[in-house]
């Protein structure tokens, strides 16, 4: 079975090596880097077995991108200071959506409308909705990328047609087919950054329930995720767009 592994950072100027990922499982760190190879080299180095590879990497790759402690300690939020973000941030906001439902989704009224027409509603006056006119209004950036499966999931066909809402309010709405999203190397995350500095990661049982959201603001992490974003909204296309091609393809 292969590794869930997820890209932490890398210091290269060209896109190539050095890079270091975790794997999400066992928790073992994947270091990427120019082989050793001169058995002048090799022959010093101590424990070095005959299944081993040695590989050579700078100093501020390990620095910047290696982990800071020996077990993550999630720093949580309840949902009322999650909220507040969406008042607070100075400049910008974006969402990656990556599941294939959501169990709030479900519970909606907006979604009973559109298992019955095919159309979700323009709730343009709910909490959410003036919210975020009033961040767009004032000059703020609001996105997302929801990852889209083939064929998209009754859930994700609900927020293609919600998205009218999303752009409505001034939000910038994106989508991707999932195998482009893997092609990007995006993770399986959903996640907020907010002002480029502070990263919420929601989480979700495997009922697809939210139930809560951790905080992260270690740079060298909130930098990844600001990479994760730039990738999701370079491979991504704005959701009209996505919703003729899904439509062309019957």
């Amino acid at each position: 079975m292969a590794r869930r592994l997820r890209f932490n950072g890398t210091d290269s100027k060209n896109g190539g090596c050095p890079a270091i990922h975790d794997d999400l499982d066992s928790g073992e760190i994947i270091v990427q880097g120019t082989p050793l190879t001169e058995p002048e080299d090799l022959a010093q180095l101590q424990h070095f077995g005959p299944d081993d590879v040695a590989v050579v990497v700078p100093r501020e790759l390990l620095v910047n991108h290696g982990p800071k402690e020996m077990e993550r300690v999630p720093k949580l939020i309840n949902l009322e200071d999650f909220g507040q973000l969406f008042r607070t941030f100075e400049h910008s906001a974006w969402h990656l959506e990556t599941r294939r439902g959501y169990a709030s989704d479900r519970e909606d009224e907006g979604f009973k409308e559109f298992l019955q027409t095919g159309a979700a509603p323009l709730d343009l006056g709910s909490d959410w909705c003036m919210n975020i006119r009033r961040q767009t209004d004032a000059g703020k950036y609001v996105g997302r990328v929801r990852v889209v499966d083939h064929p998209p999931t009754e859930g994700q066909r609900f927020l293609l047609s919600y998205a009218r809402c999303n752009a409505a309010t001034g939000e910038d709405a994106r989508n991707l087919w999932r195998e482009n999203a893997e092609r990007a190397h995006l993770p399986a995350e959903d996640f907020w950054v907010f002002d480029s500095r502070l990263v919420a990661i929601l989480r979700f049982d495997d009922a697809d329930v939210f139930h809560d959201v951790e905080i992260i603001t270690e740079p060298s992490e909130v930098l990844r995720y600001c990479q994760v974003r730039d990738a999701a909204v370079h491979a991504s296309v704005p959701y009209d767009q996505f919703a003729a091609q899904l439509h062309a393809k019957g």
